[in-house]
Order: C-alpha cells, then sequence, then structure tokens
C-alpha cells in the first residue's frame, strides 16, 4: 500500500525525469533560446521550477536551501548572495539569465541535488504532518500538504513549457 510520502516522492519523480529528457541533447544555445523577447527560455524555465522548489520545499521543513548550502550561486556565476528564484523578473532579467545561461550539466546537477533533499524530507512525512501550517501569510494559512501539491504543480507547469520550447527548437534543427 502507498503512503502518502510515496505518492509524494513518485510526483517529484517525475518532474526529475522530464527535467532530465528536456535537458538532454539540447546545446548552450538551444538552452538559452527565446521564442521572442518576452518568452522565458529552458534554460530559465529549468532553473526557475529547481528554485521554487528548492525555496518553498525548505522553507516548508525549516532547512537550509541547497542553492545556499552548496554555493550553486557561484557555479551559476551569480553573486554569492543571490537567492532569486524568478518570480517577479522583467523580460530583460531572464534575457540576461539566457544570454549567461549555464551548461544542461549543471542545470540537471543543480535539480538532482534538489530532488535529493527533497525526497529525503519526504520520506518522513506522515498523513498527520500534511496539516502542519507552514506559511501563515495567506488566508487561509498554507499547510504542508498545500505547499507540496502547489510546488509539483507549478514545476509540472514549467517543465511542460521547456518540453515545448525544446520540441520546437530541436524540430527548427
Amino acid at each position: 500500500m502507498a503512503t502518502t510520502a510515496d505518492l509524494l516522492a513518485d510526483g517529484f519523480g517525475r518532474i526529475r525525469e522530464n527535467v532530465a529528457e528536456v535537458l538532454d541533447g539540447l546545446t548552450p544555445s538551444q538552452l538559452s533560446s527565446q521564442l521572442d523577447a518576452e518568452a522565458n527560455s529552458v534554460s530559465w524555465l529549468i532553473w526557475h521550477l529547481t528554485r521554487v522548489q528548492d525555496d518553498h520545499v525548505a522553507a516548508a521543513f525549516g532547512v537550509t536551501q541547497v542553492w545556499s548550502a552548496d554555493g550553486w550561486a557561484r557555479r551559476f556565476g551569480l553573486p554569492a548572495a543571490t537567492m532569486d528564484h524568478g518570480y517577479g523578473q522583467t523580460p530583460e532579467q531572464v534575457a540576461e539569465f539566457a544570454k549567461a545561461t549555464a551548461s544542461a550539466e549543471l542545470l540537471g546537477e543543480y535539480h538532482e541535488a534538489v530532488h535529493a533533499q527533497t525526497i529525503k524530507l519526504l520520506s518522513q512525512v506522515s498523513d498527520a504532518d500534511l496539516d502542519r501550517i507552514v506559511d501563515k501569510r495567506w488566508t487561509p494559512p498554507v499547510t504542508l500538504g498545500v505547499r507540496l501539491v502547489s510546488v509539483m504543480d507549478d514545476d509540472m507547469q514549467h517543465v511542460g513549457q521547456a518540453a515545448f520550447v525544446q520540441g520546437i527548437l530541436l524540430r527548427r534543427g
């Protein structure tokens, strides 16, 4: 019989698989390509969905983000104190990230590290934990269950967008 932790791990595992599939075989030029001046690149979409997962899951469990614990900002060529995750970025900021994009390997490594922390944290989740309030800034306050489903939903949408862009880029050659 599957547990809540198993179901959550399966959902995040599917995101992980899709991220790997999207990144596989894309050139640096394709990773940073924008379909128009206000579109998100594959690299930005994968970075963003991984940053959101890292930020939100770490906060929900009261642990340090992988991003800051393991020096990922520096690895991405960003100032060490950078904690951005993409919300509210202008089209110009997205384009700048696309120009300075990381490799598929680096994006994949960061996602793998965040996924590993997520799975470790989820392995301890029971049904009773899902009702724990993790964010009081909202009305109603956000529970752990709602936060985890919200992160999965956001990640799935963004990896789907990245797969769509990847498909167009691969057809263009």
